[in-house]
């Protein structure tokens, strides 16, 4: 009798796939297995098994599989039933929400591309005959495909070896790009053994001739006597004004010893206060606050201004947990913050903390699938962007959702476009687990839920040890540029605070969120715009690489010397980035250290950790930077943030923009003032009467909610109707209209729900592709399943025209 297995493949098809097996193979397979299987004329990929059963298919005649990849399932029911969900919800196939979960290094395939790892020493007389072959080959040439192997080896099953040659180290999948980042070593100063009792120092001090040497070894002692902490070499020569030579001499007759600590982000207080996390009152009251919600809601909202301590309470929360023996998942909306949190509950939990994003690499990400996997207590708290709720848990108790306001939980490209906040509440209630949102600022949808009763709400409006909430200045800027009190993007209020800052050796951060140099660059005698010929905008300059930049598909040019279009050489600039603030600031103040963070210089697996490194340690004074500066990162000498032009998020053409602004506008003016000194936040704008700009300057939430929610009710918007945006994309202008036309007519004439479109989007062309989008609105009282079913049935039909089977479209759901 003929045994079949069900599987998924790593393709963005809709259905699942038959494969014909043996009956040991049948008594072996259990759901959740990797199978190597032939798909296609000669291509084998790895799937994923799902169900085995004795049913024949019926459209074709099922191919056998090549074999079998695992000892155990490496995904479990819970995440299957997660997958299905998402592909349901979000209007894509299983195949791509099966791609985006499992790590690229599990899904080797025929076009997968090998090459050896450098540096390694291997020894190849460990090496069977086989890997050795392959081994050979790579040193002859820099990479090959598997199909290659297939050919070197004359064998069809090869993946077990090529697992085995990953296992070893030997063998690396694409080319992954190590970058190697050296942690910060700091040089400590400490007196020598020999000299610890009192008679020995007063013996050495009688008989030091030289008097730079006694003024060190006293410096040391007055600074040990006030500062209870390591004294760095750094701090000692500062203080005492004596040049490194005299230090030098010290250390080499043995009087000062000189060691080594890597600069983190930890304190050095003791071991034992590390391991407790002292709650303040106000603190312990939204802790159990939170437990009494949780007893009748599954989700619920904490709901705490910036620096309120809500990372402690967290952390009490995972302590729960893990004594309860569930594990934790910790989402964070940007890579940038996991490197701060790691820090911070490392201290508290010890090795029980694994960390999950896609800076990792491919035999990074795959060791902590395997420890989540073993429920191995190295993995016990998850701490990630969103791509770590697709791991294989199965005990799962919380899900902490922090920042749950961000953008960047919403995955764009490529499917599924999932929002990660939404898409782990599900996964929680499959796990019968609880949820945490937190936030300053939270979205309308969750705070709409709260209303509701469907969500819990604990709010936190007093900041950590009562410091108080920054001031906010509103400078308007045409009054200043009117009095000419500007000195290039620069009001006169925003440079006297950040000179006022930087003289009390505070540090300062300024918010731009617009990265390069301009956006435009203008020919003055005839108004030309150099604009990319790919896509519909015009080219950013970027000073620094002294070129014209396209931010959406990448393309440059070096920075023209005369206009393309009428020869003249009187080009300018208009608007400014973060590069012109950067480059405004080290003229206003020379002597000053500047750093700029932003997506040009952040680049690599630690291109964050270098900056906030910098800046924690204060070597940096002033920090410019775009919206990554937005999240939740604690600098305890920060007193002063500068916003330079509230005005460009406000007036975006979006539903969301005066909410995105006022979130955004918080959460910078968030950075200051953290410990004990009162931060202060200089917005400079057009229009300082603006509602939002008036709500962020006093810290007025609530208002911000109800006037947004109003206006949402009242022109059919989220959280009242559910939106699913579909785009149509092709290099034939003609062909996309007329194909976004006729999709329109079909679905407005099938659904008697609002459908808008087919509309150019502000940006019509990207890549060569041009672009049409239509918008259908679903209201709350209205199935979104039934809804779902109609538009997937029109958009297959669409498929099987053939003049339409070039256009490519895709599906967005809440795209907001």
């Amino acid at each position: 009798m003929p045994y079949f297995v069900e599987v998924i493949l790593p393709l963005a098809l809709d259905k699942t796939f038959t494969y014909q097996i043996s009956e040991t193979e049948f008594q072996f397979i259990q759901p959740g297995m990797r199978i190597a299987v032939p798909f296609g004329k000669n291509k084998i990929f790895t799937a994923l098994s799902i169900d085995t059963h004795e049913h024949p298919p019926t459209l074709y005649e099922a191919k056998e599989i090549h074999q079998i990849l695992d000892e155990v399932p490496i995904v479990n029911s819970f995440q299957i039933k997660h997958w299905q969900w998402i592909a349901l919800y979000y209007m894509c196939s299983i195949g791509e929400v099966y791609k985006a979960a499992l790590p690229s290094g599990f899904l080797l395939e025929s076009e997968t591309i090998i090459s050896l790892r450098s540096n390694e020493n291997i020894n190849d007389t460990e090496l069977s005959d086989d890997e050795f072959l392959v081994f050979e080959a790579l040193q002859h040439q820099s990479s090959i495909k598997v199909n290659d192997v297939v050919s070197i080896l004359n064998k069809k099953n090869i993946f077990p070896l090529l697992q085995k040659l990953l296992n070893k180290n030997i063998i690396q999948l694409q080319e992954e790009i190590h970058e190697q980042y050296k942690p910060k070593l700091v040089r400590y100063i400490k007196l020598h053994p020999n000299y610890n009792d009192h008679e020995a120092l007063n013996v050495l001090l009688q008989t030091l001739k030289a008097e730079r040497q006694k003024e060190l070894i006293l410096g040391f002692f007055q600074l040990s006597a006030t500062d209870k902490k390591p004294i760095s070499a750094k701090q000692l020569l500062d203080f005492t004004k004596v040049d490194s030579s005299v230090l030098k001499k010290l250390v080499e007759k043995e009087i000062f010893e000189e060691y080594h600590l890597v600069q983190d982000r930890t304190d050095f207080s003791s071991d034992e206060a590390e391991k407790s996390i002292t709650l303040s009152e106000i603190q312990q009251k939204a802790f159990d606050e939170i437990k009494q919600q949780f007893l009748s809601k599954e989700v619920c909202l904490l709901h705490g201004v910036t620096s309120s301590g809500k990372t402690e309470i967290y952390s009490q929360l995972i302590w729960e947990y893990l004594e309860a023996g569930k594990q934790v998942l910790f989402l964070l909306p940007e890579i940038a913050l996991t490197t701060q949190l790691v820090a911070r509950l490392r201290r508290f939990f010890g090795n029980k903390v694994a960390v999950f994003h896609s800076k990792y690499s491919n035999n990074e990400r795959v060791e902590v699938w395997n420890q989540v996997l073993e429920n191995s207590p190295k993995a016990q708290v998850v701490i990630g962007a969103r791509s770590a709720m697709f791991l294989p848990f199965s005990d799962l108790g919380l899900v902490i959702v922090d920042e749950e306001h961000e953008p960047n939980f919403k995955q764009t490209d490529p499917a599924p476009r999932y929002h990660a906040r939404d898409a782990v509440t599900v996964l929680a209630k499959f796990h019968h687990s609880k949820v945490l949102l937190g936030s300053a600022t939270p979205s309308l949808e969750t705070y709409y839920n709260v209303q509701n009763q469907k969500y819990g709400l604990v709010e936190l409006f007093q900041r950590y040890n009562n410091a108080p909430l920054p001031e906010v200045v509103l400078v308007d800027l045409k009054d200043k540029y009117f009095r000419k009190q500007m000195k290039g993007h620069f009001s006169d209020t925003l440079i006297e605070e950040i000179s006022a800052s930087l003289s009390l050796g505070e540090q300062v951060i300024l918010f731009q969120n617009r990265r390069g140099y301009a956006p435009l660059l203008e020919c003055m005698t005839c108004g030309h715009v150099p604009q990319c010929p790919n896509c519909d905008v015009s080219l950013t300059y970027h000073k620094f690489k002294n070129q014209l930049r396209c931010h959406y598909c990448g393309h440059s040019i070096a920075k023209p010397t005369n206009c393309h279009q009428c020869s003249s050489v009187d080009l300018t600039t208009k608007g400014f980035g973060t590069e012109q603030i950067e480059l405004e600031l080290a003229t206003l103040f020379p002597n000053k250290k500047i750093q700029r963070m932003d997506q040009d210089t952040t680049r690599g697996k630690f291109g964050y950790d270098k900056i906030i490194d910098k800046f924690q340690n204060r070597e940096v004074d002033i920090l410019v930077g775009t919206q990554m500066l937005a999240k939740g990162l604690d600098f305890d000498n920060v007193s002063l943030v500068g916003i330079l032009n509230a005005d460009n998020m406000l007036f975006f053409p979006d539903f969301r923009a005066f909410e995105r602004s006022y979130q955004m506008m918080a959460q910078v003016s968030g950075r200051a003032g953290r410990s004990d000194k009162k931060g202060k936040v200089v917005i400079q704008t057009y229009n300082p009467n603006h509602n939002t700009i008036q709500q962020v300057t006093h810290n007025n939430y609530v208002g911000m909610y109800k006037e947004q929610i109003y206006e949402r009710q009242i022109f059919n918007y989220p959280p009242y109707y559910r939106l699913i945006k579909i785009t149509l994309k092709h290099k034939d202008f003609e062909k996309v209209k007329e194909s976004a036309q006729w999709l329109y007519q079909v679905l407005s004439q099938n659904m008697k729900i609002p459908v808008l479109g087919p509309e150019e989007p502000m940006i019509n062309r990207i890549r060569n592709e041009y672009l049409r989008t239509i918008l259908i609105k679903i209201p709350e009282n209205v199935s979104q399943a039934e809804t779902k079913k109609t538009i997937q049935k029109i958009l297959n039909s669409f498929d099987v025209i053939p003049q339409y089977r070039s256009v490519k479209r895709t599906v967005n759901v809440d795209f907001y």
